[in-house]
């Protein structure tokens, strides 16, 4: 892949194109109005999406940053640009966006089946904080939540 990928902070004008990777990515997506709310209402999140030069969304990575601390609530990437490191390159972003703001620990939820992304937390200092049984709802899969420190 020789695009160049630009990472900003999303806006409302980018939800629906957002809603297509949701859509792709999840058995269970968001809705516009979840991501509309995220957008508008709730004083603790930001979202990051990724965007070509041809002003294309091919991922985005939302999070709540509450005082000291924030939480990763959803990353994907559309299916035909996965595996070109899109998804480090939220994660990243999201992590300098978070450290801006001396946050200290980042946490998630990922699939216990999802290899990809846990090794990609792996490589970003994530460690495994836990189990939660049957967090996801659309399979009753357990969830693995994961934190990394900033020092």
């Amino acid at each position: 892949m020789n695009e160049i990928i630009n990472y900003r902070k999303m806006t409302l004008d980018d939800i629906d194109q957002v809603l297509l990777i949701e859509r792709e990515a999840f058995t269970a997506p968001w809705t516009r109005e979840a991501f509309e709310h995220e957008m508008t209402t709730n004083l603790y999140s930001y979202y990051i999406v990724a965007e070509t030069e041809a002003k294309e969304i091919v991922g985005y990575c939302g999070m709540w940053v509450v005082m000291d601390e924030s939480h990763i609530t959803n990353v994907a990437v559309a299916k035909r640009m996965r595996g070109h490191k899109i998804g480090e390159g939220l994660m990243r972003e999201a992590i300098r966006v978070v450290l801006d703001q001396d946050v200290v620990l980042m946490t998630l939820e990922v699939r216990v089946t999802n290899d990809v992304a846990k090794n990609l937390y792996y490589k970003l200092g994530f460690q495994d904080g836990g189990i939660r049984k049957n967090y996801y709802t659309d399979t009753q899969e357990d969830a693995l939540v994961m934190w990394v420190e900033f020092k």
